[in-house]
């Protein structure tokens, strides 16, 4: 730059000094200002190109210092409370030596590196990070720590998960007043509402577990932090319940895991929409309870047998996915063929046997013996017994078969008119009573029925254990025998003699009759005439009683007194008797006696008195 500025104030002083020889004075007043103005930008370019000299050097001082400060940056001691990242050198019994770029080398307690079975962790070589805890120690060591800068770095990684409301893992410690301890690099703190969506009824079921959270308060001074799972599962339910609503629709087949069990069936996730599987759907056998084939946890594949999107409600199926046993029922099980199978339950009306898996048929109680006296099928049956029946129906539309195990056996009613005759006499024990009658066992399989009327000839039997005790050893007469509706009518009065038959045979109308007052009515008196035969006297019978309710009754019961037969009807055994007629009679008779006697007192005067003369 200065020889290029000689030069041209070379040139510029040449083309003066020509100039100045070619003109005269005057002419060289006028050329004076025009040189000046030369002169000063001859100048102003030296200045310049003197300002780009120096900036240029500045610029070759200041690289070379950077450099120079680079070269020995390692030598300048770290900042307190600097995160850096040095490597392991070597790891002694109290302390692990690392190298962080320093002219003396940082030391870490061992305890920092230590797992909970107090392995180290680290070996020479590992890079780890660090925190300056003092610089210029006593012992020439940069002293460090890796705990306070594993917490540094945590304290960020939280802030960082909840500004952008990710999830964590964290695992529960303990149970805690008002909800759980959960560590996720800090002690956090959550509340009992935000464990679940629903109401936990166990909460010490997660101690020990590691589950998703979300921060909800986070305090990095006072170290706090506030953590819920409720809204980690939520939000996992909500992402995998759009998956699920995707795929699923009637007839689909999924896979989920059952939730929980229920007494009608189990709850299916299919992944953040749950799903019933009614026990009728689990299998084609006998499901009494879901428990029975399911557990809590399991993982099953399931079909979708309705499928509401209005409601969210998903209908699930088991026994779906397999072939359905009853196709083909009626030519496996024809009527009146014998069959093998196995009690399953017993229940009042019958036993079900299971004649393969998924088919069951039913036993009746009815069908179980010809004997009528059973009381319950647990008498000759038993859960798990092994049985021979006879197949008596086959409903595949119903699901339904009906065996029996007394066709294995004849039927007595069959011969019953060969074996027994009207008018015989049996003896049978006596195995139920009802308001109509009783039945008696006279052999097995075969009952007779006494009818309540025919217990007694003289007795108003109001129920049969007036006269008759259960289990007690009878005699009875064959009334009738109907084979084809198995049905025997016995008779015990007819045992004896018929009371209301022999007393019509001994008295007749007119005859006067001893009686007991029985009971009153409003129309009249029923009077005991002999045990069991009653007559009725009516109140027109009565001298002086119209049967009025305010009027006092001239008869009392058990008063005993004659009475005259008036009417007798032997069909329907009535008889009709009657006080006043006897009166009547009584009042007859004494006046024909005073007649008798006024006549013969009559006639014996007559001939007391002297005839006269003629």
């Amino acid at each position: 730059m200065a020889e290029v500025d000689v030069g041209e104030s070379g040139e510029h002083k040449a083309l003066e000094d020509t100039q100045l020889t070619g003109i005269d004075v005057l002419n060289a007043t006028a050329v004076e200002p025009a040189m000046d103005h030369v002169v000063e930008m001859e100048t102003a370019v030296a200045v310049e190109a003197a300002g780009q000299a120096e900036a240029a050097q500045a610029e070759m001082d200041a690289d070379d210092y950077q450099n120079l400060l680079e070269d020995y940056s390692h030598l300048a001691p770290p900042a307190r409370n600097e995160v850096m990242e040095g490597k392991v050198l070597t790891i002694s019994a109290t302390h692990v030596f690392i190298d962080v770029g320093y002219k003396s080398d940082g030391a870490a307690p061992i305890a920092h590196f230590l797992d909970t079975g107090g392995r180290i962790t680290v070996k020479p070589g590992d890079l780890v990070e660090v925190l300056v805890e003092n610089a210029h120690s006593p012992e020439g060591y940069v002293l460090l720590s890796h705990e306070r800068a594993a917490r540094l770095k945590i304290w960020d990684e939280l802030e960082e998960a909840m500004a952008k409301q990710a999830t964590l893992s964290g695992r529960v410690l303990a149970r805690v007043k008002g909800g759980m301890s959960v560590d996720i690099g800090v002690p956090a703190f959550m509340p009992g509402s935000q464990l679940d969506s629903r109401p936990v009824r166990n909460a010490d079921q997660f101690v020990g577990q590691d589950v998703p959270v979300k921060i909800v308060k986070l305090n990095r001074k006072r170290g706090s932090a506030v953590v819920s799972r409720r809204l980690a599962v939520q939000e996992e339910t909500v992402a995998r319940k759009t998956v699920t609503l995707e795929q699923l629709h009637e007839g689909s087949v999924v896979t989920g895991s059952v939730k929980n069990l229920t007494e009608y069936g189990a709850f299916v996730d299919l992944g953040g929409i749950d799903g019933l599987l009614h026990v009728t759907d689990i299998s084609w056998g006998r499901v009494t309870h879901p428990s029975e084939v399911l557990h809590a946890g399991d993982e099953i594949t399931v079909q979708v047998l309705k499928y509401d999107s209005t409601k969210e409600r998903v209908s699930l199926g088991m026994k779906q996915l397999t072939t359905d046993p009853w196709e083909g029922t009626p030519d496996r099980y024809v009527t009146g063929a014998k069959v093998v199978g196995r009690v399953v339950s017993v229940t009042d009306y019958g036993a079900f046997v299971e004649l393969e898996p998924g088919v069951e048929g039913l036993i009746h109680i009815s069908e179980m013996t010809w004997s009528r006296r059973m009381k319950h099928p647990s008498k000759v049956v038993k859960p798990g017994d092994t049985v021979e029946t006879v197949v008596l129906e086959v409903h595949v539309k119903d699901r339904r078969i009906s065996l029996g195990l007394k066709q294995l056996e004849a039927n007595p009613w069959t011969t019953v008119e060969q074996r027994y005759s009207v008018g015989s006499v049996v003896e049978g024990r006596v195995r139920n009573m009802t308001e109509f009658g009783a039945f008696i066992e006279i052999e097995e399989g075969i009952d007779g029925l006494v009818h309540i009327s025919d217990l007694s000839w003289t007795k108003r039997v109001k129920h049969p254990s007036e006269i008759l005790r259960k289990g007690s050893i009878v005699q009875a007469v064959i009334l009738s025998i109907d084979a084809a509706t198995k049905r025997l009518s016995l008779g015990i009065k007819q045992l004896q003699p018929d009371a209301w038959e022999t007393w019509f045979q001994t008295h007749h109308v007119n005859d006067t009759v001893r009686g007991r007052v029985l009971r009153l009515t409003g129309f009249g008196a029923f009077v005991e005439l002999a045990e069991g035969v009653e007559g009725l006297c009516h109140f027109s019978e009565v001298a002086g009683w119209t049967g009025k309710k305010a009027e006092a009754p001239p008869l009392r019961v058990d008063e005993e007194l004659d009475f005259k037969v008036v009417k007798m009807n032997e069909a329907e055994r009535k008889i009709g008797l009657s006080l006043k007629a006897l009166a009547e009679d009584a009042e007859k008779s004494r006046l024909d006696e005073y007649r008798k006697r006024a006549a013969a007192a009559t006639s014996g005067f007559e001939g007391a008195l002297p005839r006269r003369s003629s």
